[in-house]
């Protein structure tokens, strides 16, 4: 099974380096699937937006809510990210190098969300990359019953594990 799971430090890393490693596969020839997410900073001192661009070339979704200045809820649309799911998951069905997923996060822990299409990925032998945080590891370490391998978060490292799992590995550069 080839599954990994990386995770930056800062806030944003971990969203900036999957988006880099997607352009990266795009520019050498590969087709990834999946979602790479995209943070947008608001005027005031708050959450930024949350939006995941469909990998390869697809739509840009946004999937929090703005709930307000002084609001501590979850501000994930559930509706919006289970709508990138499906996109991603008719996607894969079309073929793919690999599948990158953003973030295994609290939907995922709960059994929803990129579940279902990490299995298929994985059942179709498509090489799987996960970010994740330090909140939800242990789920998804449970998830991928302790055969995900941990990549230190870096492109290059990134990089050379597609390379070497990826049915495309011949056209690396």
């Amino acid at each position: 099974m080839n599954i990994a799971y990386t995770m930056a430090p800062g806030r944003g890393d971990t969203n900036s380096l999957l988006f880099k490693l997607a352009q990266s596969l795009v520019a050498r020839g590969y087709r990834p699937s999946g979602t790479v997410q995209i943070d947008t900073e608001r005027d005031y001192d708050g959450p930024c937006d949350m939006d995941v661009k469909v990998l390869p070339d697809g739509s840009v979704l946004r999937i929090s809510q703005n709930l307000g200045r002084g609001s501590s809820g979850c501000r994930l649309d559930v509706g919006a990210l289970e709508t990138a799911v499906g996109l991603v998951g008719a996607d894969l069905a079309s073929g793919a190098d690999c599948l990158i997923v953003n973030k295994f996060g609290k939907h995922e822990a709960e059994g929803h969300g990129f579940r279902t299409v990490i299995a298929d990925a994985l059942a179709r032998d498509i090489p799987v990359l996960v970010g994740t945080n330090k909140l939800n590891q242990a789920a998804f370490e449970t998830f991928a019953d302790g055969l995900a391998q941990n990549l230190p978060p870096d492109l290059k490292s990134l990089e050379d594990w597609v390379f070497t799992h990826s049915p495309l590995r011949a056209k690396t550069v």
